[in-house]
């Protein structure tokens, strides 16, 4: 006999879509009977990109709208349609940072935010870089930086801040990638 669900969904509504992102709510039979909305965003899947180029890291400097600051990052993109999580990395480090990566290496996959998100992210290192066209989106306004491995996660942890960018740091650095 199947065990019955202890938080079974009562009613699922979408209230919005962004074109980027959905938003919505689950309302639930919580275990003790009672029923209560949980709201959530649906994003697409995403890869951060810790870049080696001998001992530096290749950060990119940008201004997000959202927190009205720039901010120091590692390069990070959405994971298109038909793409692996190293694909979308490569995609995306020679869009940002016009950089070919001879090797990639898939570090970690998790859910973010889980107490509000729909939500993967990868972490992904990429070596063997050498320079090639950029192809910016039109919103994208960036520059790159690079920062000597030693300082990465001082660099990382400088204000404002961004969780994707210490994450791949501190994964990068805790498979050995960095000292």
């Amino acid at each position: 006999m199947a065990e019955r669900d202890p938080w079974p969904v009562v009613e699922s509504a979408t209230e919005y879509e962004t074109g980027w992102y959905a938003g919505g709510y689950d309302r639930v039979e919580q275990p003790d009977g009672t029923e209560k909305a949980y709201y959530w965003a649906d994003l697409p899947d995403a890869v951060v990109v810790l870049a080696l180029d001998g001992d530096e890291v290749v950060f990119v400097e940008q201004y997000r709208p959202a927190i009205r600051e720039h901010c120091l990052e590692l390069v990070a993109g959405v994971v298109e349609d038909g793409e692996d999580y190293e694909t979308a990395a490569r995609r995306e480090l020679r869009e940002e940072a016009g950089l070919r990566a001879d090797d990639v290496a898939l570090l970690q996959t998790f859910a973010c935010s889980t107490g509000v998100l729909r939500h993967e992210r990868a972490i992904v290192v990429a070596e063997g870089l050498t320079e090639t066209e950029r192809d910016l989106d039109d919103n994208e306004f960036l520059t790159v930086t690079r920062v000597p491995a030693d300082d990465a996660l001082a660099r990382a942890r400088e204000r404002p801040a961004n969780d994707a960018t210490i994450e791949g740091v501190l994964l990068a650095r805790a498979d050995g990638y960095l000292d």
